[in-house]
């Protein structure tokens, strides 16, 4: 049986009121969007996660590259007429490497915003260096 100190659990209190602080400001980002980038969000799935899986770091995990959000699923563009009955399109947002990199709130409620609309530009179809032109690298 694992006993807990008042020290762990404090520690655990903590984490979870930052979680849920965080992922207020990914809702904030999302119900900040114009209605009609709102109206092409069906069939999308936007969650938060702590770290990226050895998996969602791709091949090169090493190359320097600090991983805040990913989209995962066919792009709206690429959607045919046989595109039915598919499990959602998912965008995770990761909590770590975000507050790891960026230290005041405001920095890192400004970059969960570009994070978000980084990757919902990925679901629309848009390709990272058109995104770069945006400024939401």
């Amino acid at each position: 049986m694992v006993s807990l100190t008042t020290r762990d659990l404090a520690r655990i209190r903590i984490q979870r009121a930052k979680r849920r602080r965080f992922e207020r400001l990914v809702v904030r980002a999302l119900d900040g969007l114009p209605d009609p980038i709102q109206a092409m969000l069906d069939n999308v799935d936007v969650v938060v996660e702590d770290e990226p899986t050895f998996e969602q770091l791709g091949p090169n995990p090493t190359d320097g590259d600090t991983l805040f959000g990913l989209y995962e699923g066919v792009p709206r563009t690429e959607r045919g007429s046989g595109y039915s009955m598919v499990l959602p399109d998912k965008i995770t947002i990761f909590r770590g490497p975000l507050e790891r990199e960026f230290r005041s709130p405001g920095e890192i409620a400004r970059q969960v915003r570009i994070t978000v609309i980084h990757e919902l530009g990925h679901h629309v179809g848009m390709e990272e260096d058109r995104l770069e032109e945006l400024g939401w690298e």
